[in-house]
């Protein structure tokens, strides 16, 4: 990251019926839909959700930042 730049950091929980890399991957490009000059993106985390104890879907929590500028 650049010196004297100002960063925000944001959680997203992106999904996929397919893979964990797949729920991060959905999180960040629809974020970058909206957000500008996105930088890093963190997985923090990851689970399923589980139905008649099969795998419905894949989910990530990410941390993303992108940066801050002012109106």
């Amino acid at each position: 990251m650049v010196d004297n730049s100002t960063y925000k950091i944001i959680e997203l929980v992106g999904t996929s019926t397919k893979s964990w890399e797949e729920a991060a991957k959905t999180a960040v490009e629809t974020a970058g839909e909206s957000l500008k000059d996105l930088r890093v993106a963190e997985v923090t985390r990851m689970d399923m959700t589980v139905e008649n104890g099969k795998v419905k879907s894949y989910r990530a929590r990410v941390n993303v930042s992108f940066k801050y500028q002012k109106d």
